[in-house]
């Protein structure tokens, strides 16, 4: 196992969190990942897990042991007549998928950003869209993970249920995930079709649009009349693919959707006064298209342009009131918004900390160019969402604490229990966790 010292500066994808870990290892083996948690115990130090860093919040930063997954990656077992998949936890997605395809499996749904790894995406809650589907963590079937005491156990809805039900969301407060078994289905293919609408019409059709689509989301640009509104639905099994050509998928997603849009944030950065015009343009630009291809290449498209985000899922039924008051306020905002606003949606699970636990929910995603202003904005969608008991991505910015987040989940002191059984002395604790969480024993 390499471990390191005093390895410098840790900093996420998005440069919003920071930390200067006392020690980095990076484990090979299960073994490998039980020893570096006994030995940080013995030195008194705090452990995280490192993924990619695509959370926007601190969630991965400590000053104490930085554990290091990346070399922790690969499928271990995978059965094609159950579709079970065992995947080690520092494997990416982007990896997962290119090894579900070979064995002619796929995730039944995915967000769409593949640079996270497994167990880093499952501990935020990450999700994707569709009415009748979950979040990633309910295509998991058991969990192994290492706990505070160095021992390896598993978890799954027969094997320890509560520990499981707490971990397929557990901010890593819980352990290391070392393993995650997901059950996938077969390889599909997805009919995209993304074209713009007016953004009255989308919001008017809203529920219809969700329910007739499987999976369904709009971007909206603040100042802009149009939305883009993408329905990706399964094809049957027979006809052949229609991938979009590699010249056009090079123009669309990496000359207009980061070089051309990259450009113009730049521009809106430099001259804050020209955002809304840049908008407004961004918006009128958009075009339709349509393609088919196997379901994780339409899912995924590729991020280039920095950005911050918050996220809050708010119950389905309220999402058109949201909206409307959100488009009444950001014009009044000093600070104008360069991107756009995202809205998803997934069904209602049972998961503890899951921000669709109980509840058929929407997801209202906003985002700022990186080196813009934010706060206000951020401060004001909170007070937008806030009367319909929205709740926060665990992955993404928000400034609410344990206080204000316990009566969002009935099952937060069902969480914070198991929590104080696994880890009473809060060795997998952190500053964020001991926000939104309170202490650990």
């Amino acid at each position: 196992m390499k471990h390191a010292a005093g390895p410098g500066e840790w900093r996420n994808w998005a440069g919003t969190a920071t930390a200067t870990p006392a020690r980095r290892a990076q484990p090979r083996s299960e073994a490998e990942i039980c020893a570096a948690v006994k030995d940080a115990a013995a030195a008194g130090l705090p452990v995280r897990a490192l993924g990619s860093g695509h959370s926007f919040t601190p969630a991965a930063a400590t000053s104490g042991l930085a554990m290091d997954l990346s070399l922790w990656t690969g499928v271990t077992a995978a059965d094609t007549r159950t579709g079970l998949v065992t995947v080690r936890s520092g494997t990416t997605l982007r990896a997962l998928n290119a090894a579900l395809a070979e064995f002619g499996l796929a995730l039944a749904n995915l967000g769409d950003i593949d640079a996270q790894t497994i167990s880093g995406a499952l501990a935020t809650g990450t999700h994707g869209t569709g009415a009748r589907l979950g979040g990633l963590a309910t295509q998991v079937e058991a969990l192994d993970l290492v706990l505070a005491d160095g021992s390896l156990v598993t978890c799954s809805a027969s094997v320890r249920p509560e520990l499981f039900t707490a971990a397929r969301v557990g901010l890593g407060a819980l352990g290391v995930v070392t393993a995650v078994t997901l059950r996938c289905v077969p390889s599909f293919t997805l009919a995209a079709d993304e074209r713009p609408m007016p953004v009255e019409q989308v919001i008017e059709e809203f529920g219809a649009l969700a329910a007739a689509n499987d999976h369904f989301e709009f971007y909206w640009f603040p100042y802009g009349r149009q939305a883009l509104v993408k329905r990706n639905n399964r094809v049957p099994a027979g006809p052949a693919a229609a991938p979009m050509p590699g010249w056009r998928r090079f123009w669309e997603f990496e000359v207009m959707e980061n070089a051309g849009f990259g450009t113009l944030c730049r521009l809106g950065r430099a001259a804050p006064r020209l955002i809304p015009a840049l908008n407004r343009f961004s918006s009128v630009a958009l075009s339709p298209r349509s393609y088919t291809d196997a379901s994780y290449r339409v899912f995924v498209t590729p991020r280039r342009v920095h950005f911050v985000e918050s996220e809050y899922a708010v119950p389905r039924e309220s999402l058109p009131g949201v909206l409307a008051e959100l488009r009444r306020v950001v014009p009044r905002l000093a600070d104008p918004v360069m991107f756009p606003v995202e809205v998803r949606v997934a069904a209602a699970d049972d998961i503890w900390l899951s921000t669709a636990y109980g509840r058929d929910s929407a997801y209202i995603a906003i985002h700022q160019y990186a080196g813009l202003p934010y706060r206000a904005y951020f401060d004001l969608f909170e007070s937008v969402v806030a009367p319909v008991a929205g709740r926060p991505h665990w992955g993404k910015l928000h400034s609410l604490d344990a206080g204000r987040l316990g009566p969002l989940y009935p099952r937060f002191e069902d969480f914070r229990r198991v929590r104080a059984e696994v880890d009473p002395e809060g060795r997998f604790g952190n500053a964020y966790l001991g926000r939104v969480l309170g202490p650990a024993g």
